[in-house]
């Protein structure tokens, strides 16, 4: 805010005043300052710019910097694009993985898993090569897993399924043990369900992390 121009009189007279130049206030301030060599320095309004410039860009740099980090060690998003997991997962679902999820626990039965297609699912299967699966795990290292008719039985007990299911088994699962460090899966559409009963267990390396919930479409929002 400039200043107002204030009168000053001329001695003891009491003349008319003459009027002076207002003095300049804090925004009057010119965008210039010369230096003493008589060239004018970098214009302040330039260097306003610049500096929020450079402040954006940190912004911006350090977001992308902890997006990436997020995508690949945290989370990640997937979309189903087959019918091995119905009903609980549909075709078009978009799904929330935790990679994070088996840092300080192990899968344990029931989890749903995204994991690294296995080499032989793409010949064995038949189906499109695709890098990552979904599917549910059945047995953890060291049970015993088989199947007759239409239950699974895990360490001579039936497995208990509180989850939503296809109620037949479709291939059978032969007796096997689960060896270390590698986990029994299957889709819950199990007669349309190509997994662990054709192309084997899947190693922990190859898991990626937890499907923990379906975010899209919201009609269909819910956990997993």
């Amino acid at each position: 805010m400039t200043h107002a121009p204030t009168p000053s009189g001329s001695g003891d007279g009491g003349g008319p005043a003459a009027p002076t130049a207002p003095s300049p206030g804090p925004l009057d301030a010119p965008d210039e300052t010369p230096a003493s060599d008589g060239r004018a320095r970098t214009p302040r309004r330039s260097i306003r710019w610049l500096r929020t410039l450079l402040e954006w860009a940190a912004v911006l740099g350090v977001a992308l910097l902890v997006a990436v980090v997020v995508r690949t060690y945290v989370i990640q998003t997937y979309f189903i694009p087959s019918i091995s997991m119905e009903p609980t997962l549909q075709i078009g679902d978009h799904i929330l993985v935790l990679k994070a999820a088996y840092d300080f626990t192990d899968p344990a039965i029931g989890d749903v898993i995204v994991f690294k297609a296995p080499p032989l699912e793409h010949n064995a299967c038949q189906d499109p090569e695709v890098q990552d699966l979904v599917k549910r795990i059945i047995a953890v290292p060291g049970d015993e897993i088989r199947s007759a008719g239409n239950t699974i039985y895990v360490n001579g007990q039936p497995l208990a399924q509180p989850w939503q299911h296809t109620a037949a088994i479709g291939t059978p699962i032969h007796p096997q043990m689960v060896a270390p460090n590698r986990f029994f899966v299957m889709g819950d559409n199990r007669p349309e369900s190509c997994d662990s009963r054709v192309w084997g267990t899947v190693p922990r390396s190859d898991i990626i992390g937890k499907a923990i919930l379906i975010f899209w479409p919201l009609s269909r929002l819910s956990v997993i």
